[in-house]
């Protein structure tokens, strides 16, 4: 008998803490709807301030953003050439210096009113590479070319791929206020930059140079090609050639193949020559004069948004500072 009496208590306990513990929950599930209840009926009761702290926010944003003087930017990209790249960075930090010093006799040499400098900046940089996994990819490709056998052909592969990897090209950027003194300044700078005597002689050699080495490939291409059409000529009437080869006056044997391929190396080498002229005219070459266009910061851009943010926060926080006031009122009571 008081085996089943202790089992009836051991059972009726456990309902109790059953029906205790489903109470808890239903409770809990009541204060939660009643706390999302208050947050419904708080901004129910303030969502004309709301909606007014929004407008107003986002009409002190836009109003900002217009009485903020707006500034503008041209960028030049650049190729340093002969080794230069050095000199531009000098150079550019010589311009900023003088900028900054409101060197006037310096200015006026180049036709540049210092009082129109205030707000004008310059600056170079190199332009963004290849990404890491590129450049592990070209190298490992530079060196499978290393395996094959060391002909020219091979040779100008390498040395196209090293100067293109090795010769990257920079961007400057002048800062200015006034659009259409800021542009004619840079170009009046950029002329600047490429006038230093040291470079324009270096480039004035090479270019006879490589004339001069034009003039004598295509000479010697000329001569080629007298040769070989001597060859056909001999050829079409003596059967004494054998192998590709014929005996000349002197004596001396003609290798048409290896003529057909010393041309061809000649070409090359007149074609590669005429596009460094091209783009070797100055120490540095412009490879391309932006137009200006205005920078738009992104803290400018997000006032829109961030101003309401603000008056709402400051709303809340005043809500909340009044909240706690009233609850300590009421505890003093």
């Amino acid at each position: 008998m008081a085996k089943e009496l202790k089992t009836n208590n051991t059972s009726s306990n456990d309902e109790i803490d059953l029906g205790q513990l489903f109470q808890m929950i239903g409770r809990g599930f009541n204060r939660i709807f009643r706390g999302l209840l208050s947050v419904f009926l708080y901004f129910k009761r303030n969502a004309i301030i709301l909606l007014v702290l929004v407008i107003l926010g986002a009409a002190t944003g836009f109003g900002l953003n217009q009485i903020v003087s707006k500034k503008m930017k041209t960028e030049v990209i650049v190729s340093p050439n002969l080794e230069s790249k050095n000199y531009l960075y000098d150079v550019v930090a010589e311009l900023q210096a003088n900028i900054k010093a409101e060197d006037t006799v310096f200015f006026r040499s180049l036709g540049v009113d210092v009082e129109n400098l205030k707000s004008f900046e310059i600056e170079v940089a190199p332009v963004s590479g290849a990404s890491k996994k590129n450049l592990e990819t070209e190298m490992k490709y530079l060196e499978l070319l290393q395996g094959f056998e060391n002909s020219g052909a091979i040779s100008d592969i390498v040395r196209a791929e090293i100067l293109d990897k090795s010769s990257l090209d920079q961007r400057i950027t002048f800062y200015y206020k006034d659009a259409t003194l800021g542009d004619k300044y840079a170009r009046i700078f950029m002329d600047y930059i490429n006038s230093n005597a040291y470079y324009k002689e270096i480039v004035k050699t090479y270019t006879e140079n490589a004339q001069d080495r034009i003039r004598q490939n295509d000479s010697l291409v000329k001569q080629i090609n007298v040769l070989i059409a001597n060859f056909s000529r001999k050829m079409l009437t003596e059967s004494t050639a054998t192998e590709g080869r014929i005996v000349l006056d002197n004596e001396q044997q003609l290798n048409v193949p290896q003529l057909f391929t010393l041309k061809n190396d000649l070409i090359r080498d007149t074609e590669s020559k005429k596009i460094e002229l091209e783009r070797r005219k100055d120490a540095i070459t412009i490879i391309n004069f932006g137009k200006p266009q205005e920078i738009i910061k992104s803290i400018y851009k997000k006032n829109i948004v961030l101003f309401p943010l603000i008056f709402i926060g400051i709303f809340f926080l005043f809500s909340f500072l009044k909240y706690l006031n009233k609850r300590a009122m009421e505890m003093d009571v």
